[in-house]
């Protein structure tokens, strides 16, 4: 009878220290995924070689990545880069892929660097990249000052543009020469968590279930310095946080129609991705989104973005698509069902995360030139 006590004692003892080490690497796990690292990519953003360069071309090791159509920025330690379509006729090494150098921004391409594919086109600010006149500004947040770049334009509409995750206020720069041709004034937001934004109280994300309090800020600012009306354009978390506004903002009546690139729809599904992309063992992986949910406060009864299909009030623009690994497509295809009046989905086929202007800018431009038209 002894030895059965003291062996079901072990074995208990076995269960709880197992127990205990998984809640700790599911916490360890979720910090990871809350408290993303600049540089780090997301997943479907694999690291690739440059193999050789020359005048208008790059060779970069061969891979689904490195085979998408489009224009994307190509970055790495020291290196900023844009490269364009693939060259068909470039005759590769059978391991590698060549595509359009079209401009290297900051360092130098050499062999053996290792770089990935991202959706942040440009490097700098609207001027050094694209030539725009610009102000650096402070939005007053509950939180602190925020910086901004804000683009003057003619018109009373302004666009506030929102980064998503793994991006900063340089990938909305995508957009910009096109709002700027279209005369409506750009604020470029940064928020907390941000480099040069104050820290959220916990130093984690929450996916812009607290963050979307200062897309309200950046309203407001815009209200005060003259805009009449608003369009929120919003990438990832940022498209979450321009729901999370449209649904909670008392200024929601001064919001003209919101812009949604790779929402953020689903939390439970992305906080999967980014836990497994960060290589938590398959076990632990459910302890590590249960932990990410709870620190993040986005337990069961948080409403998500665009969960109320009937909330919705104003004109909205979706760009999203299946081949998205981070923030699932099917959300956001249920939603523009369900609003048909209001919703319109562009489906952009094999684009990652945030990739959509990326997989093709003409048409995402066309579309988007098309929804601001009536809301100018």
């Amino acid at each position: 009878m002894r030895t059965a006590t003291v062996t079901a004692a072990a074995v208990a003892t076995t269960l709880v220290g197992a127990g205990a080490a998984a809640v700790a690497a599911g916490r360890y796990a979720a910090d990871a995924a809350l408290r993303p690292r600049p540089g780090r990519p997301l997943p479907g953003g694999p690291r690739l070689s440059v193999h050789s360069t020359g005048p208008g071309r790059v060779a970069l090791t061969r891979s689904l990545a490195s085979l998408r159509p489009g224009t994307y920025g190509l970055a790495g330690p020291g290196v900023h880069a844009i490269v364009g379509s693939v060259l068909g006729g470039a005759d590769p090494a059978p391991d590698t892929v060549v595509r359009r150098l079209l401009a290297v921004t900051h360092g130098s391409l050499v062999p053996g660097a290792r770089v990935a594919l991202t959706p942040q086109v440009h490097a700098g600010d609207p001027g050094s990249a694209l030539g725009l006149e610009y102000a650096d500004v402070d939005v007053p947040g509950e939180l602190g000052a925020l910086p901004a770049w804000f683009v003057p334009a003619t018109r009373g509409t302004w666009v506030i543009a929102v980064h998503g995750l793994g991006a900063g206020r340089e990938h909305p720069m995508v957009v910009m020469p096109l709002l700027h041709r279209l005369r409506l004034p750009v604020l470029a937001l940064s928020y907390r968590g941000d480099a040069g934004a104050p820290a959220s109280p916990d130093g984690l994300g929450h996916l812009g279930e607290s963050e979307w309090r200062d897309v309200d800020a950046a309203i407001r600012y815009a209200l005060r310095y003259g805009a009449r009306r608003v369009v929120l354009h919003g990438w990832s978390t940022g498209a979450a946080m321009a729901l999370h506004a449209a649904e909670r903002s008392a200024l929601a009546d001064r919001i003209a129609g919101l812009v949604l690139d790779s929402p953020v729809l689903d939390w439970h599904a992305t906080l999967r991705a980014l836990v497994t992309a960060r290589h938590t063992p398959a076990a632990l992986v459910p302890f590590a989104v249960r932990a990410a949910e709870g620190r993040a406060g986005l337990r069961a009864g948080h409403q998500r973005p665009g969960e109320d299909p009937g909330g919705l009030r104003v004109p909205v623009l979706i760009f999203h698509g299946p081949g998205d690994a981070l923030a699932p497509w099917e959300p956001s295809r249920r939603l523009a069902q369900a609003r048909p009046d209001l919703v319109t989905l562009r489906t952009v086929l094999d684009a990652p995360h945030g990739a959509m202007w990326n997989a093709d800018p003409h048409g995402y431009e066309e579309a988007l030139r098309r929804f601001l038209t009536p809301l100018m």
